[in-house]
């Protein structure tokens, strides 16, 4: 996401960077149908614990609750189904070697319009120990007495 150009962020996964050590991000479009273009467009939908996984030579984003179009009807799909991500082959090839390596996952960082088109960033991220955790609240909580003056 270098060029900001034409780029409005509509959902982002701020539990991704605590939970996770982002090591690559990449941008992905996203396979969606027209009521769930439009929900997106409106701002429903939670990356809140969603993840992504490679199988059969693609990858597919899992947990990703797109809430339904009110004016859809019948053309409304699953909030929660499938989604296939739209990615160049040897990214694919080289998010797959990735993840059969222990304690790697891909997860979704945010979505956003990118001119007409909605694109996922998702990253290659290794899972965050508690002591991690704790030792990155502990050195905010230092700069943040720092800056008041304590």
């Amino acid at each position: 996401m270098a060029n900001n150009q034409g780029i409005k962020i509509i959902a982002k996964n701020r539990k991704a960077y605590h939970d996770y050590f982002v090591e690559e991000t990449y941008e992905a479009g996203v396979e969606l149908c027209g009521t769930e273009v439009k929900s997106v467009r409106l701002g429903e939908i939670n990356l809140k614990d969603s993840f992504c996984e490679v199988s059969k030579g693609e990858v597919y984003a899992l947990n990703i609750h797109i809430s339904p179009y009110e004016k859809g009807n019948i053309f409304n799909r699953d909030p929660l189904r499938k989604r296939r991500l739209l990615l160049h082959k040897r990214e694919i090839l080289k998010l797959g070697g990735h993840v059969a390596r222990e304690g790697y996952s891909i997860i979704p960082l945010s979505v956003y319009l990118k001119g007409s088109l909605i694109k996922m960033e998702i990253g290659m991220c290794k899972g965050k120990k508690l002591y991690d955790k704790r030792d990155t609240e502990i050195k905010k909580q230092r700069q943040r007495d720092a800056e008041r003056g304590e």
